[in-house]
């Protein structure tokens, strides 16, 4: 029976994923930690096949960042990031720190146990697209990946002035991008929809730097 580790701060999602695992027949939850700050110490110090962990974790620790260093020190753990947030840009930095596999927390059990499942003998799975948001008149789908990368600036508090330098484009492109997502959203300025974007999961800097 593989030993699974769950990485989780929110009480409600944790006892959830919990239930899930445990009665899963084919799974042995070994503990649940709230930060993932000590999920690596953990696997350290204790047989492991897998951790099942979200992002964003208490005492402001990424998840992506524990899945980066268990999986430079302890390859052989398997490692399922799940999370709530459709941030787009945690796929990508996922896979990027070998992270085996990736989905969301509004699945519903069999979906996650699957995933699990197949993880645990050799698949890596993950969505094919994040989910889709309403942001004032649009869905997200609507932004360019362009578009994607000055919000992400825009909710940062950056100037266009350090968009543009950053971004290596004109002040008039970062300017014109900006003015599309307007549009699209029905947003009256950069600040509404910077506030929109951050409330709705689509960006999110609280763990920009190390997510």
């Amino acid at each position: 029976m593989y030993k699974i580790l769950l990485v989780e701060d929110d009480p409600m999602a944790r006892q959830l994923l919990e239930i899930y695992v445990q009665s899963s027949g084919r799974y042995d939850l070994v503990d649940s930690l709230e930060s993932a700050l000590f999920a690596e110490a953990y696997c350290t110090a204790n047989k492991v096949d897998a951790v099942l962990m979200d992002v964003c974790t208490a005492m402001n620790a990424s998840g992506l960042d524990a899945a980066e260093s268990i999986k430079k020190h302890l390859p052989h753990i398997k490692i399922v990031i799940i999370t709530s947030q459709p941030e787009c840009s945690f796929i990508d930095r996922a896979k990027a720190v070998g992270v085996d596999s990736f989905w969301y927390k509004s699945a519903t059990a069999e979906e996650i146990l699957n995933v699990l499942d197949r993880t645990m003998v050799g698949e890596s799975v993950f969505p094919e697209s994040t989910p889709v948001l309403h942001i004032g008149n649009a869905d997200s789908s609507e932004f360019t990946d362009r578009e994607l990368e000055v919000l992400r600036l825009v909710v940062a508090g950056e100037t266009d002035a350090a968009i543009a330098e950053k971004l290596y484009m004109s002040l008039r492109t970062v300017k014109h991008h900006i003015q599309s997502m307007k549009d699209k959203t029905g947003f009256r300025n950069r600040t509404e929809l910077a506030v929109r974007a951050r409330a709705k999961g689509l960006i999110i800097n609280k763990l920009q730097s190390s997510e």
